[in-house]
């Protein structure tokens, strides 16, 4: 379905539907059905990180799994660039389509639900990966979204998410548009400047996702969590300001770019942070935190340019950094180390 949107996003605005406003329309409802089908990737993959990697080894392949989107996002501008100079804008989706085809063989070709289930993996990794995880519940539980929509932890890691993604979908949105308008760059110069945040962020979300794991197993879940949200979220807030008011564009695009790599860092540490939380309900858990991610997006991308158009981009940028500093402060309060009960404990301990 993914593929087929994208296809129908570069055919039906004016051509199907040639009048404005029908053009418009069917982009909405193009890219809210994109958000749907989309929506289950990130939770999936850190349920199946869950059950692939040992207690206390999350953060780092999480964080790897953010280094793709980041490595995926620093390669789009400057490819769709070149394919709408060279060929038009209806082109890019037809060329970036079957990418989705090509996820899908990998996917169904090599990945197993569990690793029991996985041919090439052996006793002695089973036993690693098994080490250290509470015995599960033989009949599948009910009644987990519900306990997760009381559990304050997941609450207040997912606003801090929330926050942190602020910021992040200013990136993704608007920052090409703003190198173009405010800073000058050409249209094929600014897919290039453009993608450099990305870059940057891919490595700092795998170098951010090493660290959580080396934290929480020397001081444990709490603050081996906590302390890459904070200190990321709190560089956040410090180079995006700086960034805005850099004078020189060069010297402002590498502001942002630590900027968004700072963004990234915590990555690792807010999907661990959800696994530990969640434990065999990790899909679960982490598809209420991407839905607060992703309401951030729902925020900040109609907002900037409201503000941009009412103040300028100086304002509008600053409140990626109240947003940051508040996602920081959140932080203080999460317990990643008390998870969800089963129903057999909650049972027994009321």
């Amino acid at each position: 379905v993914w593929a087929l949107l994208t296809v129908l996003t570069g055919v039906l605005p004016g051509q199907v539907f040639t009048w404005a406003s029908g053009a418009l329309i069917s982009l909405v409802v193009i890219r809210f059905l994109m958000g749907v089908v989309q929506a289950p990737l990130y939770p999936i993959t850190a349920g199946t990180i869950q059950q692939w990697f040992p207690v206390g080894g999350w953060a780092l392949p999480n964080g790897l799994s953010s280094m793709g989107l980041g490595l995926g996002a620093a390669f789009t501008p400057p490819l769709v660039a070149w394919v709408m100079v060279t060929l038009g804008w209806r082109e890019t989706f037809y060329v970036t389509a079957p990418v989705a085809l090509l996820i899908i063989a990998i996917w169904w070709w090599f990945v197993t639900d569990s690793p029991e289930e996985h041919p090439k993996v052996g006793r002695r990794e089973l036993e690693l990966i098994a080490a250290g995880r509470p015995e599960e519940e033989a009949i599948p539980e009910t009644g987990v979204l519900k306990r997760l929509s009381k559990n304050r932890d997941i609450w207040l890691l997912t606003l801090s998410y929330l926050c942190m993604n602020y910021v992040f979908y200013i990136f993704f949105t608007w920052f090409y548009i703003y190198l173009v308008d405010v800073r000058d760059f050409g249209l094929l110069e600014g897919g290039f400047f453009a993608s450099l945040p990305f870059i940057a962020g891919s490595l700092a979300a795998a170098v951010g996702g090493w660290t959580c794991d080396r934290l929480c197993q020397s001081i444990g879940p709490r603050w081996g969590c906590r302390l890459p949200g904070i200190v990321g979220m709190v560089l956040v807030a410090i180079f995006l300001v700086l960034g805005a008011l850099a004078t020189n564009a060069v010297m402002a695009v590498v502001l942002l770019s630590i900027c968004f790599a700072s963004t990234q860092f915590t990555e690792g540490a807010y999907w661990a942070g959800a696994t530990y939380i969640g434990g065999r309900h990790t899909a679960a858990a982490t598809g209420v935190l991407n839905t607060g991610g992703n309401l951030g997006g729902v925020i900040s991308a109609p907002l900037i340019p409201i503000l941009v158009d009412q103040f300028d981009w100086l304002i509008a940028l600053s409140t990626g950094s109240a947003f940051a500093l508040l996602s920081a402060l959140l932080w203080l309060w999460v317990r990643t180390d008390e998870p969800l009960l089963t129903l057999r404990e909650s049972t027994a301990s009321s």
